[in-house]
C-alpha cells in the first residue's frame, strides 16, 4: 500500500512532465494531420485574428499613456457602483473587454490594477466579466461565415453582452465591504503620458507590446489547433464523446470547450432541421470561451498574481445565462429557427 501511494505521488508531481513527453510524443505518430492543423491555425490567426484584434491591443496601449482612463472612471462611477458595486473606473475595462474581444479585457483590468486604480479583490472580480468574445467575431465569424445568418450572429451578441452584464451585478454583490472603493483616495500613476514630441516612442512601444501580445495569442491558436487535431487522430475525441452519448455535437462541444473557434465551427456545421440547437451550443461556447483563452488570460494576469478563480467561475456561469437567454430569444414568434 505504502509503494502505491509513493507511486501515485510520482505521477502526480511528474503529471506535467509526463503530458508534455506524450504531446512530443503525438506530434512525431501525427506529423501529416499536424501540419495540416498548424497551416490551418496560422491561416486562422492571420486572416482572423490579426486583422480584428491588432489595431485595438495598440489603441489600448496608446490610452494607456492618456488620462482618458480616470476620465471615463469619474463620468460612469455613479452607474458602475449602484449596478456592479464597482468603482468608475472599472467601466474602463468592461467597455474595452466588450468591443474589442478577448484578451484586451484582461490587459485592461491588469492596467488600472497595476496603476493602482483598484483593489486586488475588485481587479479578480473584474476578470470575471470583463473578458468576451468581441461583436466583429461574433457577428462576422459565427453568424455570418459560420451560419451564414448575421440575425444569428446580433441574438448572440446580445445573448453574450446580457449574460455578460448579469455576472457582474451577480459577483459584485459578493463585496460587501463598502471600503473596497478605494479609486477616489488612489493618485494615478503618471509615469506614463503622451506629447507630441514623444509621440513617436509612444506608438512605437505601443506597437512593439501589441505585437508581443498578438503572437502569444497566435501561439496560443496554433498549439490548441494542434491538440484538437491529435485528440481527433487518437481517437480520444470521439471516445469521450461516446461516454456522453452519441450525440453529433457531442465531439464539436468538447472541442470548443478546448478551443473555441473550432468548436463553433464544427458545431455551425452539423446539418440538422432544428438550427436552434446549434445555436445554443455556440451560445454556451461563447460564453464560456474554452481552455485556449483561459490559459490566455492567466498568462496576462499571472505577472499580476491575480487569482484566475473568480475568471473560471464567472465564464461558466456566463455560458449558462448566455444559453438561457439565447432559448428565450429565439423562442419569440418573430424568429423562425425550427425550436
Amino acid at each position: 500500500m505504502k509503494s502505491f501511494k509513493c507511486y501515485y505521488f510520482s505521477i502526480k508531481r511528474n503529471i506535467l512532465s509526463i503530458l508534455f513527453v506524450l504531446f512530443i510524443f503525438c506530434l512525431v505518430i501525427f506529423s501529416n494531420s499536424n501540419l495540416q492543423a498548424t497551416k490551418s491555425g496560422l491561416n486562422l490567426w492571420a486572416n482572423s485574428v490579426v486583422p480584428s484584434l491588432f489595431p485595438f491591443l495598440v489603441a489600448t496601449e496608446l490610452l494607456s499613456y492618456t488620462n482618458i482612463v480616470n476620465f471615463i472612471g469619474r463620468k460612469l462611477d455613479k452607474f458602475m457602483k449602484p449596478i456592479f458595486n464597482m468603482p468608475g473606473i472599472s467601466s474602463y475595462s468592461f467597455i474595452l473587454g466588450m468591443i474589442s474581444g478577448y484578451p484586451i479585457g484582461a490587459k485592461s483590468v491588469c492596467q488600472i490594477y497595476s496603476d493602482g486604480l483598484c483593489t486586488k479583490k475588485e481587479a479578480e472580480i473584474l476578470l470575471a466579466y470583463t473578458n468576451n468574445s468581441g461583436p466583429l467575431f461574433i457577428i462576422g465569424t459565427v453568424g455570418i461565415s459560420m451560419f451564414g445568418n448575421s440575425t444569428i450572429g446580433l441574438i448572440l451578441l446580445i445573448t453574450h453582452i446580457l449574460a455578460s452584464i448579469s455576472v457582474g451585478i451577480i459577483f459584485g454583490k459578493g463585496i460587501k465591504n463598502k471600503r473596497d472603493y478605494i479609486s477616489h483616495n488612489i493618485k494615478h500613476n503618471n509615469s506614463k503620458s503622451v506629447s507630441f514630441s514623444s509621440l513617436g516612442e509612444v506608438l512605437s512601444n505601443s506597437i512593439i507590446s501589441s505585437i508581443k501580445t498578438i503572437l502569444m495569442i497566435g501561439g496560443f491558436v496554433v498549439i490548441f489547433s494542434v491538440i484538437v487535431s491529435i485528440l481527433k487522430q487518437s481517437g480520444i475525441l470521439y471516445f469521450i464523446s461516446n461516454i456522453f452519448g452519441e450525440s453529433n455535437f457531442i465531439p464539436g462541444f468538447i472541442t470548443g470547450i478546448i478551443e473555441l473557434t473550432n468548436g463553433l465551427n464544427a458545431i455551425s456545421n452539423i446539418h440538422i432541421k432544428a438550427i436552434s440547437v446549434n445555436i445554443l451550443f455556440c451560445a454556451f461556447l461563447l460564453g464560456f470561451g474554452g481552455l485556449s483563452i483561459m490559459l490566455q488570460i492567466l498568462s496576462v494576469v499571472s505577472k499580476e498574481k491575480l487569482s484566475i478563480k473568480p475568471y473560471i467561475f464567472g465564464k461558466l456561469l456566463q455560458a449558462i445565462l448566455a444559453t438561457l437567454y439565447t432559448f428565450i430569444l429565439i423562442s419569440l414568434p418573430i424568429f423562425n429557427f425550427n425550436l
